[in-house]
C-alpha cells in the first residue's frame, strides 16, 4: 500500500514538472520557421513596397526597374497643422521662420502630388502615412486627410514611433485618431510601429481594442523575425520594414532599391502583389481573439509519512492560460 502511495505521487509529480517545461517554454509551441519569418524579401512571392519622406532622393526611371515594387507609401502631414498666417503673433516664430515653414510646406505638398501621379502612372499601389506627435488627435486626422487626399483605393497609415506621450502622440489618442479617419473615410488607418510598441499594445489589447486590430506596418530591422507571431490579434504582419537607414550602408544593405541612396525605407509584405492589390486600401479590422481564461490543469492529493509517523497532506493545483502536452504524454 505504502509503495502504490508513493508510485502514485511520483507519477504526479513528473507530470506537473512535464507541464511546468511547456509552461516556461511558451506553451509548448514549436517555433514558427516558415520563409516568410526568414528574409522573405529574398523570394518573389513576396511583393516589396517602398516608403520614402520629403528629403528622400528618388530617380523614378532607375527605382521601377525593380519590377519586385508593388506599392510606394508616402509621408504626408506631421503632428498638428502649422499655422501659416505671418502676421501678427506666431507663438514665439519669427516672421522669416513662418514664411520658410509655408515655403517647405508648399513644397512638401507639390512633391507628394508628384510622386502619386508618378507612381499611379506606373501602376504602384498608393498610400501615405501621417506621423503622430502629442496634441489634439481629432485636428491631426484631419490635417492627414486635408494634405493627402486620400482615394478609395490609397491605403492610409498612422505612424507611432513610440509609447512616451512627451515624445508621441499617445496610444489613446491614435484611438481617437483612428476612429476619426473612420468617421471621415469609411475605412481605418493600419498602423506603423517598432515590436517594442506593438508588444505593448498586444499585452494590452484589452485597453486598446481598436489600435490591437488594425493591420500591422512592423518595423524591425532583423533578417528574421520568428516566434513574433502570433502577438494579441495579430497573427502576422502586413508589411515589414526590414531596411532602412540604420542598417543599410555603403558595406551591408538587406536590399538595395536603384535610383535612391541607402536611407530609403523598403518593406516585404507578407503575400504576393496579386493578393496585396487585393486587401490594400480595405482599412478593415482584423478579428478580435477571445481573451484567455485560466483553465486547471493539474490537481491532486495524496499522504506522506515522515519519520515520526505523523501524515502529512500534500495538494498541488496549477492553472495557466493554455495547455500544451509534449508528444510523449499524449
Amino acid at each position: 500500500m505504502e509503495k502504490r502511495r508513493t508510485t502514485r505521487l511520483g507519477k504526479f509529480f513528473r507530470l506537473a514538472a512535464c507541464l511546468g517545461v511547456a509552461l516556461l517554454s511558451g506553451g509548448g509551441l514549436i517555433p514558427d520557421t516558415s520563409a516568410r519569418d526568414l528574409m522573405p524579401w529574398k523570394s518573389p512571392d513576396h511583393a516589396l513596397v517602398i516608403d520614402a519622406y520629403e528629403l528622400n532622393i528618388i530617380d523614378w526611371d532607375a527605382m521601377l526597374k525593380d519590377k519586385r515594387i508593388a506599392g510606394f507609401i508616402s509621408k504626408a502631414s506631421d503632428g498638428l497643422p502649422e499655422s501659416f498666417d505671418c502676421t501678427g503673433d506666431h507663438a514665439g516664430d519669427t516672421v522669416a521662420h513662418c514664411k520658410t515653414m509655408w515655403r517647405k510646406y508648399a513644397v512638401s505638398r507639390e512633391l507628394y502630388q508628384t510622386r502619386r501621379l508618378i507612381a499611379r502612372a506606373s501602376g504602384l499601389l498608393w498610400g501615405a502615412y501621417h506621423l503622430a506627435r502629442p496634441g489634439n488627435p481629432v485636428d491631426q486626422a484631419n490635417h492627414f486627410l486635408d494634405y493627402a487626399q486620400p482615394r478609395d483605393d490609397e491605403l492610409m497609415a498612422l505612424d507611432i514611433e513610440g509609447i512616451d506621450p512627451e515624445k508621441y502622440m499617445s496610444l489613446e489618442d491614435a484611438a481617437i485618431f483612428a476612429g476619426h479617419i473612420m468617421t471621415r473615410t469609411g475605412r481605418y488607418p493600419i498602423l506603423y510601429t517598432n515590436h517594442t510598441t506593438a508588444r505593448y499594445i498586444a499585452a494590452n489589447r484589452d485597453r486598446f481594442p481598436i489600435l490591437s486590430r488594425l493591420p500591422l506596418w512592423y518595423a524591425r530591422y532583423k533578417p528574421g523575425i520568428r516566434n513574433v507571431f502570433p502577438m494579441g490579434n495579430w497573427n502576422d504582419y502586413a508589411l515589414w520594414q526590414f531596411s532602412a537607414g540604420p542598417n543599410c550602408g555603403k558595406q551591408r544593405c538587406p536590399y538595395r532599391v536603384a535610383g535612391t541612396l541607402p536611407d530609403i525605407d523598403v518593406n516585404v509584405a507578407a503575400m504576393d502583389a496579386k493578393a496585396l492589390k487585393a486587401i490594400w486600401a480595405k482599412g478593415e479590422l482584423l478579428p478580435e481573439k477571445p481573451f484567455d481564461k485560466p483553465v486547471l490543469i493539474a490537481s491532486g492529493k495524496a499522504e506522506s509519512f515522515s519519520g515520526a509517523g505523523i501524515s502529512i497532506d500534500m495538494t498541488m493545483t496549477g492553472s495557466i492560460a493554455k495547455i500544451s502536452i509534449p508528444l510523449g504524454l499524449r
